[in-house]
């Protein structure tokens, strides 16, 4: 079950456009930002979801990087 929620999530991300792609990461580092602090203020006992937005932010930041190389590939396609 849980395999099939992270390729939804997945999913998910990869409809977004490359703006809207930028826009989730920037809400992510704050969503990170927000966590780190009541982690550390003890405000928020649930330590896992430190865990979670850093998996968010990695996924992101992979679709990022697939469509660059993507690009990049295509770029060097058309040259030859």
């Amino acid at each position: 079950m849980a395999r099939r929620k992270k390729k939804e999530r997945a999913d998910e991300l990869r409809k977004l456009s490359d703006d809207d792609l930028a826009k989730e990461l920037n809400e992510a580092y704050r969503a990170l930002f927000t966590v780190r602090l009541r982690l550390s203020t003890r405000q928020q006992t649930n330590t896992s979801e430190h865990a979670k937005v850093r998996r968010q932010i990695a996924r992101i930041r992979t679709l990022q990087r697939e469509r660059e190389l993507a690009a990049a590939y295509a770029a060097v396609g058309r040259e030859t």
